[in-house]
C-alpha cells in the first residue's frame, strides 16, 4: 500500500502542475488588467500610475518569467501576495478554507447518507409506490436550481417561520463561546449544506438503486437465498455491500469538485468559504488569489480521490492496489 500511495503522490505532483500552467495561462487570458483596474478604484488612472502598479506587482514581466516565478513560490508552498486584499494568499485561504471545509463535508455526509438509505429502500421496493415517491423526490431537487432551493429555503425557514438564520457564518455581535458557539455555528450550517446536499443526494439515491439492481440478479445472491438466508441479511451483507463501489466512485469525484462548486451557496447564504473568496477574487482581476483557491481546490481534488482508492479495499477486500 505504501508504495501505492507514494506512485500516486508522484502522478499527482504531476498533474498539478499540469493545472498549474494551465490555469495560469487561462487567467492571463482573460479580459481586464488588474493594474488598470486599481488605478481607476483610485481615481489615477495615468499611465504613469498604472506603469507603476504593473512594476510594483511583477505583472510587467514576460509571462514565462511570471509562470516560473509562481511555481517557484508553489513549490516552497508560498502561493503569493494578494495586491487587491494586501495578504498573502496562503493566509487569505487559510482563514477561509476552514468554514469551506465545515460547509462541504457536512453537504457531502448529508448527501450519501440519505442517497444511500433512499437508494436502498428504493431497490428494495422496487416498482411500488415507494420507490416512486422516493424518485419523484430525489428527481425534483436535482432538476431545481441551487439557487432556488437556497432562496425558497430562506423565504421558508427564515422568513415565514423563523425557525433558521438566513445568512453568515454565526450571529454577528453574540460573541458566544463553547457549546453555545457550537450551536449556533450549527444553526447558521443548517439550510447552506441541506441545500447542497440534497442536490447530489438525487444522484446517490439514482445509483445506489440501480447499482443494488444489477447485484440482485448475480449468482451470489441466488446462491445466498437457495441457503435460506433472510432478505435483510442478503440485502445488507451481499447486495448493499457490492453495489456501493460505483457510489463511491461517484462520491470521491464529488467530494472534490464540491470544494470549489459551493460557490453559489456560500454567495447566496453568505458563508464566508474560499467559493465565494473566489468570486469576489475573480470580479476583482486578483490573479494571484484566484490561482491560489484553484491550487487549493486541485489538491484538495486529488487528495479525494486517493483516499477514494484507498476506500475501495475497504468495501471490497477482493480489490488490489494498483499504480
Amino acid at each position: 500500500m505504501l508504495s501505492f500511495v507514494t506512485q500516486r503522490v508522484l502522478k499527482g505532483a504531476i498533474v498539478l502542475l499540469a493545472i498549474v500552467v494551465l490555469n495560469f495561462f487561462l487567467i492571463r487570458l482573460a479580459p481586464g488588467d488588474p493594474a488598470v483596474v486599481m488605478a481607476g478604484e483610485a481615481g489615477a488612472s495615468d499611465q504613469v500610475f498604472v506603469k507603476q502598479l504593473r512594476e510594483k506587482f511583477g505583472l510587467d514581466k514576460p509571462l514565462p518569467e511570471q509562470l516560473f516565478i509562481y511555481v517557484k513560490g508553489i513549490a516552497t508552498l508560498d502561493l503569493g501576495f494578494s495586491f487587491r486584499q494586501q495578504a498573502p494568499v496562503a493566509k487569505l485561504i487559510a482563514e477561509r478554507l476552514p468554514a469551506t471545509l465545515l460547509l462541504t463535508l457536512t453537504a457531502f455526509a448529508i448527501s450519501l447518507a440519505l442517497g444511500v438509505v433512499f437508494g436502498t429502500f428504493a431497490a428494495r421496493f422496487a416498482g411500488t409506490f415507494l420507490d416512486t415517491g422516493i424518485t419523484i423526490f430525489a428527481l425534483i431537487f436535482y432538476a431545481m436550481p441551487i439557487f432556488w432551493v437556497a432562496l425558497m429555503g430562506i423565504l421558508l425557514f427564515s422568513v415565514t417561520v423563523d425557525w433558521l438564520p438566513s445568512f453568515g457564518y454565526e450571529t454577528v455581535g453574540a460573541n458566544l463561546t463553547g457549546f453555545a458557539h457550537v450551536i449556533d455555528v450549527a444553526k447558521h450550517l443548517i439550510m447552506p449544506a441541506m441545500t447542497l446536499g440534497l442536490f447530489f443526494m438525487a444522484t446517490y439515491t439514482r445509483m445506489t438503486r440501480a447499482s443494488m439492481l444489477e447485484v440482485k440478479r448475480l449468482d451470489f445472491v441466488k446462491t445466498a437465498r437457495a441457503k435460506g438466508l433472510s432478505d435483510a441479511v442478503i440485502q445488507r451483507r451481499h447486495v448493499l455491500r457490492n453495489a456501493l463501489l460505483p457510489v463511491v466512485t461517484l462520491a470521491g469525484v464529488h467530494a472534490g469538485t464540491l470544494i470549489g462548486g459551493a460557490v453559489i451557496t456560500e454567495t447566496v447564504f453568505a458563508w464566508p468559504g474560499i467559493g465565494r473568496l473566489m468570486y469576489d477574487a475573480l470580479l476583482q482581476r486578483d490573479y494571484n488569489l484566484l490561482l491560489g483557491v484553484f491550487v487549493t481546490c486541485s489538491v484538495m481534488v486529488l487528495i479525494f480521490n486517493l483516499i477514494t482508492d484507498l476506500i475501495y479495499r475497504l468495501v471490497d477486500p477482493r480489490i488490489e492496489f494498483a499504480a
